[in-house]
């Protein structure tokens, strides 16, 4: 039996429970409803040396992000917006991926990514979203039709972890929609089961 797809999600701040952090699992929450297996890498775990291309030993944490992204089916990315951009912290993550440039799938090739910003205010929230989908784009992924900017100032989380806007909560389930939609159609069989069987049927 084929294994379910694979979401990763990746993002936040190494603020616990960090509104990015939380938009995060608030998607995957979602594709595992949709049938998909979920794995995160957020809060410390992004705390990860400057990305050297020469260093030719990665410490266990890049080790794991590199590993976890060269397998996964499809990927769900979060910034804060700091200054109108992506942190530091998660470029620096996304910077990692220049490791899997010789893969079998190079980057993010073949891949759906869903692009999630948070922001005290629409401007931020916004840029970094535009700058996100376009990193995923320089790494040969899909940005997904969806993103989502979410500006704090109007909604958020509670201390549950919780969606508080349900507007926003749609939009979230939404993009993991799209993300596992496209890793179950990038899995379908490259011969259409009915040209197969007309194919037998002519012998």
């Amino acid at each position: 039996m084929e294994q379910p797809p694979l979401l990763v999600g990746i993002g936040g701040s190494t603020r616990p429970g960090s509104t990015g952090e939380r938009a995060l699992r608030a998607v995957l929450a979602e594709a595992e409803r949709l049938g998909a297996r979920t794995s995160l890498i957020a809060g410390d775990d992004l705390l990860l040396p400057l990305y050297d291309p020469r260093e030719p030993v990665r410490e266990p944490r890049a080790e794991r992000l590199i590993a976890e992204i060269a397998a996964a089916d499809g990927l769900v990315l979060a910034s804060p917006a700091y200054h109108g951009g992506i942190s530091g912290l998660v470029k620096n993550a996304l910077d990692y991926v220049e490791d899997l440039r010789g893969d079998a799938r190079p980057y993010f090739t073949g891949r759906a990514v869903g692009c999630l910003a948070v922001g005290a205010g629409w401007q931020g929230a916004v840029s970094t979203l535009s700058a996100l989908r376009d990193v995923v784009c320089a790494l040969r992924g899909w940005p997904t039709p969806l993103g989502v900017a979410v500006n704090t100032v109007e909604a958020g989380f509670g201390p549950d972890g919780r969606c508080t806007d349900a507007r926003l909560q749609s939009r979230l389930e939404a993009v993991a929609g799209q993300v596992v939609e496209f890793a179950r159609m990038r899995r379908l069989p490259a011969v259409h089961p009915l040209d197969a069987a007309l194919a037998a049927a002519r012998g």
